[in-house]
């Protein structure tokens, strides 16, 4: 895996720079945001760590301009701004989590691979048409809307998150980890227990549907015919 670290703190670089390049990671680093974007264009790296406070161009300028010219690379935030409105600006603009300093080494080293198995996951859902239905359940994949026997169904947006991912591989388990994975893809601060909550709101707006949700211990959840 391939890291861009763009940070102008020497110290800061060199160290994650070592720690990474330890750790098996490619490691490329850039410490001027008016270079930044030039550097993440000339060799697209696998995940963006990104100072804020860069000379030349702040970071938030260097991450909105590359998501206006149609890089798509996930971006962590690392900076010492970690207020709650400069955690929601740089995520409303573009980016894909954010990390205050200081951090552990360890913690952004697995927010950096659960962020790569999101992009992934994301590259290789199905077509709609091969896991939209089961047992008389659907949802509209342009829509977002469940139905059932062509009746609609009131589900808020995570347990539809949830239920889709289901509906890719009905009678088949689906792990936990990548459950919370899809369903909280968006959410950076939640706890992988989380999905548990919703798994069991989901299991409780079934009822009476004709699908059960089951909960396989040590294997994940799947979808039933509930007979």
């Amino acid at each position: 895996m391939k890291l861009l670290v763009i940070e102008d703190n020497l110290a800061m670089q060199t160290t994650l720079q070592r720690s990474f390049e330890r750790r098996g990671f490619r490691v490329a680093v850039c410490d001027d945001g008016t270079k930044a974007l030039n550097r993440w264009q000339a060799s697209v790296p696998d995940v963006v760590l990104l100072d804020l406070s860069l000379p030349g161009a702040d970071g938030l300028e260097v991450l909105a301009q590359a998501r206006a010219e149609g890089l798509t690379t996930p971006v962590i935030i690392i900076t010492a701004r970690g207020t709650l409105g400069d955690r929601i600006l740089g995520l409303n603009t573009g980016a894909d989590d954010y990390l205050p300093k200081p951090f552990d080494l360890d913690e952004l080293e697995a927010r950096i691979r659960a962020l790569l198995r999101r992009h992934a996951g994301a590259a290789e859902q199905p077509a709609p048409a091969q896991a939209a239905t089961f047992c008389g359940l659907r949802v509209d994949t342009d829509s977002g809307a469940v139905y059932q026997a062509g009746q609609p169904l009131d589900l808020p947006p995570r347990e539809v998150a949830l239920l889709r991912a289901l509906l890719v591989r009905p009678g088949q388990a689906v792990a936990k980890e990548r459950l919370f994975e899809i369903v909280f893809a968006d959410a950076a601060d939640a706890q992988p227990d989380a999905i548990e909550v919703v798994a069991y709101r989901l299991r409780k707006r079934l009822a009476g549907t004709g699908v059960k949700l089951v909960t396989l211990r040590g294997l994940g959840y799947l979808l039933q015919p509930d007979d």
